[in-house]
């Protein structure tokens, strides 16, 4: 499929529509055609299909915002299991593309000719099989796949089992559904939602994360280093989150299960207070977080 654009568009490939359940078709209407095209008139709907089909689509001229979101998911919305799907297509921008590239995405892969603006979504760069582009695949795809990898691009390596972020670049939705008990480390910041819908696996943080920090956590452990903007845990249904530093407002809400352990603060009812356990503590302590210091920090679970 080939698309040739006047102007950059948004949401591109992207499988929720911009978030179709939230806006009930008032922001997308997945069934309009994508503005700006010469000499086509494809859908929102048909681009997806098409990545489902396996087959590739090419945009000629720069793209928008929220291009390939939560590419590759088998959306529980449209009656999937919101787990990856396989066999997709690819992506294939001439031009630059803007920010959220590949938001919250599972599998395929994202080429760009251009510039990409910060911040990315669940993506990194790997060496390209297209000469001319930077290629983008799913960082948790590489989590769920030990055996795709080779070609991860410097300064980012794998050592020790674990994926090592060094670029210092900015991501949304890091880590976003891993299944598996995968361990990936990030040397700097993270953006919103960080280990958003993970089942399993753990997330360390040696920086800073923004909002909706495990947002949706559903099993493994998510380990922030730095400070957590504010909604920490929204709507956690399990697994552990940690916070070294500070938390802003709105911790926990509409949290329904797991615990979160910070420094003292006033959660979102019905989350409590409540003593930490010894594994807790032993985590603090791995961090070097023990003694008179440890007394700072408590557990908040439902």
């Amino acid at each position: 499929m080939d698309l040739k654009l006047s102007s950059p568009q948004n949401c591109i490939g992207d499988f929720t529509y911009n978030f179709i359940w939230h806006h009930k078709g008032a922001k997308l209407n997945p069934t309009d055609a994508i503005p700006s095209q010469s000499g086509t008139n494809y859908t929102y709907e048909k681009v997806v299909e098409a990545l489902k089909s396996g087959e590739d689509v090419h945009i000629k001229g720069d793209v928008g915002t929220r291009v390939g979101s939560s590419f590759g998911v088998d959306l529980v919305f449209f009656g999937g299991s919101g787990k990856e799907l396989s066999e997709m297509g690819s992506i294939i921008v001439d031009g630059n593309a803007g920010s959220h590239l590949g938001l919250s995405m599972l599998s395929g892969a994202i080429y760009v000719k251009g510039k990409v603006k910060e911040p990315l979504g669940n993506v990194v760069q790997v060496t390209s099989d297209l000469e001319g582009y930077k290629k983008f695949v799913s960082i948790t795809w590489l989590l769920h796949h030990p055996e795709e990898r080779h070609g991860l691009c410097e300064p980012n390596v794998f050592k020790n089992g674990e994926l090592l972020l060094r670029d210092k670049i900015l991501r949304d939705t890091l880590a976003a559904r891993c299944l598996k008990e995968a361990k990936v480390r990030v040397d700097g910041d993270v953006g919103i939602s960080v280990g958003i819908l993970m089942r399993k696996g753990t997330v360390i943080v040696e920086g800073d994360a923004g909002m909706n920090a495990a947002a949706l956590l559903n099993g493994g452990e998510v380990i922030l280093l730095g400070d957590a903007a504010e909604f920490l845990g929204i709507e956690q249904m399990k697994g552990r989150v940690f916070v070294k530093g500070n938390c802003k407002g709105f911790v926990g809400a509409k949290m329904t299960g797991g615990r979160i352990i910070c420094r003292r603060t006033k959660p979102i009812p019905p989350v409590i207070e409540r003593k930490l356990e010894t594994d807790d503590l032993a985590l603090l302590a791995r961090f070097g977080i023990s003694g008179m210091l440890a007394l700072t920090y408590a557990g908040y679970t439902v």
